[in-house]
């Protein structure tokens, strides 16, 4: 498999999923402002979206989209725990957060993001900091008590909101009264699958 990514970008999970699954992989990088790759080749000729991550499969073709590719690559060593089971309640839970993570905690960092400054008037980026505080809080509190998201097992979602949450130095945006959020990231932060993604990624 290959796994188009930018450097800490959301690419960022399935990487780290690669990693913890022990699933042989290439990484290839994308400019995302060019789109091309090291090569000069059109990124847009292998995943007409543009965007990463994007997962070249070993018998052909792409999936795109994070939250199915860390489904994808999770499902093919079941014995992991990185997800349950298709079909049980716990491999909805998975899916209800990858969701959450995805629609509500993603999208809301994209407009604190510094090169959007100019376009994001300042009374909308103050807006969505509170709202981001609000579904944060949600995230703080489904960690209570628990090591990861749905428990003590390290799954896909994990991956996910760690990645999310290691763009908030980046938009200053100050953990801290987030208690449950600051602990988490640190104990996925020091995962080796998590210290390799990131040693790559500064490679690359």
């Amino acid at each position: 498999m290959k796994l188009y990514y930018k450097p800490g970008a959301c690419s960022l999970s399935p990487h780290i999923v690669l990693r913890e699954a022990g699933l042989p992989f290439d990484l290839v990088k994308v400019d995302l402002v060019t789109k091309t790759l090291a090569d000069g080749s059109d990124f847009r000729a292998v995943n007409p979206k543009g965007q990463v991550p994007t997962l070249a499969l070993d018998e052909g073709g792409i999936l795109t989209e994070g939250a199915v590719i860390v489904q994808y690559i999770a499902d093919k060593v079941p014995d992991s725990g990185l997800v349950p089971a298709a079909g049980t309640m716990e491999r909805y839970r998975v899916q209800e957060l990858l969701n959450f993570i995805g629609s509500e905690l993603h999208k809301g960092v994209v407009p604190l993001f510094p090169m959007l400054k100019e376009v994001v008037p300042d009374s909308y980026r103050d807006f969505a900091a509170k709202v981001l505080g609000a579904k944060l809080s949600v995230l703080n509190q489904q960690l209570e008590d628990k090591a990861y998201l749905t428990g003590e097992v390290f799954t896909v979602a994990d991956a996910y909101a760690y990645t999310v949450l290691s763009w908030m130095p980046r938009i200053s945006f100050d953990l801290s009264p987030w208690p449950n959020l600051t602990a988490f990231a640190e104990r996925v932060a020091a995962r080796p699958a998590v210290q390799a993604a990131h040693a790559a990624e500064a490679q690359g």
